[in-house]
């Protein structure tokens, strides 16, 4: 498939007029299935172009209206654990190449911005990374990815929502782009929180003030569990939303990891997602496939 234009139509703006979104699924477990093991996934980009590529068609002839890039652990920080902190640009923008070369018109790229995986000012580190270090990191991400010429970026699967904040500043302040903000809950006896404490209803309102266009939440739970979580998301917020679930908590099984749920067991959730609590865009994280995506898209459209 040949290199396609920027959809003539935005998100912001298939949104606005009620359209649902369909995103795609997994990446890691599309790229572990195709023969990843233990080494970087961003430098597939590189290694693994057409692994890459077809992972991109896959998910949008699967039905999906955007697909993320391979670049959810592509910051320096992140990164320097691989010794490639110097390959930013080259991996994100290439990336960005690799999706909107599989993009049929009127589908978006969306450029994956996950967290650094460093705790901001951690007091149990000697020389604990600052504010200024994630910010400068996040800005070097996603300005690659503008390049790479994604339509919006999604900042996902974050536990910390002052690093949340650091990742929209970096967009706002260095680019045009569209900015979806998910965060990471876990349910306990008291209810929904991040792994820093903060409940549903303070993140959401805090990445809206940050300037996040689209919010919600990925990853850590099954869709029933999502159903539910969602339901808080949307009495919190009355913006658009975006949900990601797993398929499932996963569980080994003859020494491989498996996630229990079925296309055709997430498909009837995704439904009441999208016609009872009212999300915007729904896909699917941790062990989901394009035949999930199939699924989704079939329950929704028919």
């Amino acid at each position: 498939m040949t290199q396609t234009e920027a959809p003539a139509l935005t998100i912001l703006e298939r949104l606005s007029r009620g359209d649902v979104l369909i995103s795609d699924g997994a990446t890691g477990t599309y790229l572990q299935q195709h023969g990843l093991g233990d080494g970087d996934p961003e430098e597939w980009n590189v290694t693994h172009p057409d692994v890459v590529q077809e992972m991109a068609g896959a998910y949008f002839c699967a039905g999906a209206d955007m697909v993320l890039t391979n670049t959810f652990g592509c910051t320096s920080l992140r990164q320097a654990h691989y010794g490639f902190q110097d390959r930013i640009n080259e991996f994100n923008v290439l990336a960005a190449q690799h999706a909107r070369s599989q993009a049929p018109e009127g589908r978006f790229v969306v450029g994956s911005v996950g967290p650094t995986g460093e705790v901001i000012d951690d007091p149990l580190k000697d020389e604990p990374v600052s504010d200024e270090q994630v910010y400068e990191a996040f800005k070097e991400q996603i300005v690659a990815l503008a390049k790479g010429g994604v339509d919006a970026v999604n900042i996902e699967t974050m536990i910390d929502v002052r690093e949340a904040k650091l990742a929209i500043k970096a967009a706002r302040d260095h680019t045009d782009l569209i900015i979806s903000t998910t965060m990471f809950f876990d349910k306990g006896p008291r209810g929904f929180f991040t792994m820093m404490g903060t409940p549903p209803d303070v993140a959401m309102r805090e990445l809206h003030e940050a300037g996040a266009d689209i919010v919600g939440a990925n990853c850590g739970n099954g869709i029933d569990v999502m159903v539910e979580l969602a339901r808080e998301l949307r009495a919190a917020t009355d913006g658009y939303l975006l949900i990601h679930s797993n398929a499932g908590i996963p569980v080994m099984t003859g020494g491989q990891i498996i996630y229990p749920e079925t296309p055709e067991f997430m498909a009837d959730r995704f439904k009441v997602l999208v016609e009872d609590v009212g999300i915007n865009i729904i896909g699917g994280c941790c062990g989901t496939t394009p035949d999930h995506i199939r699924a989704l898209s079939k329950a929704i459209r028919g």
